[in-house]
């Protein structure tokens, strides 16, 4: 595997977790060959997943959904406590919006099945370090299953998640919700988070349409911000 200096001022360190040897170095080599990416570590389950990212604080957690040992379910959150502020690029052979729901909602920022582009994992990777919020989750799956989740009726959302809601409507920012409701700011992104996975929603706007159109909360006074 290609291996480039650590620690470098602007650099994003990746940290690649996958059981199959020959995709986790092809993974590897397209991410070192992009520039302005530094390849870690590379993990064979989730176990090592989580210890490797523990040790090594990287950036981006590249995680595949199905390894031996601990389900995603459980490395998931035990790998963003054992790292805080890394992000996790889910990269995944399943083309399921159920399961992207779910991801998301347990705090992973981008959602890739395996048939998406180099381009397409390389924007999900900047896009998380840049913190976009969740407005700016990457969710990659097909149409047919878009659609299919489109006809399924929205999960109900709770008070609080209403709150939330009606008050990104309304174009407030995270900072402006989060003082509006004496809560902090990374309690804002998470009710987004699981807004945007309870709805299937992929962006501020198309949250605030489907609770909208669900009748789950009123219609906007003013247009969210993206």
């Amino acid at each position: 595997m290609p291996r480039t200096p650590t620690g470098a001022p602007g650099r994003v360190r990746v940290l690649i977790a996958d059981d199959h040897t020959l995709f986790r170095e092809g993974v590897a080599e397209i991410l070192t060959a992009a520039g302005g990416l530094d390849v870690v570590g590379l993990a064979h389950d989730g176990e090592d997943a989580c210890r490797k990212a523990a040790e090594l604080s990287p950036d981006v957690v590249v995680l595949d959904v199905e390894m031996p040992g601990i389900g995603v379910r459980d490395s998931l959150p035990r790998l963003l406590r054992s790292c805080p502020g890394c992000h996790v690029v889910v990269l995944t052979m399943h083309d399921d919006v159920v399961l992207a729901r779910e991801l998301l909602a347990l705090g992973a920022g981008a959602y890739l099945v395996k048939g998406s582009t180099r381009q397409e994992l390389l924007s999900a990777i900047h896009g998380v370090v840049a913190d976009r919020g969740p407005g700016h989750v990457l969710l990659s799956v097909s149409q047919r299953e878009l659609d299919r989740v489109g006809r399924e009726p929205a999960d109900r959302l709770s008070a609080r998640e209403r709150e939330v809601l009606s008050l990104t409507a309304d174009a407030l920012s995270n900072a402006q919700i989060a003082r509006r409701l004496s809560i902090a700011e990374s309690t804002v992104k998470r009710h987004l988070r699981n807004i945007y996975g309870k709805l299937g929603a992929v962006s501020r706007l198309d949250a605030v349409n489907k609770a909208v159109a669900a009748s789950l909360i009123p219609a906007p006074r003013s247009q969210p911000r993206a």
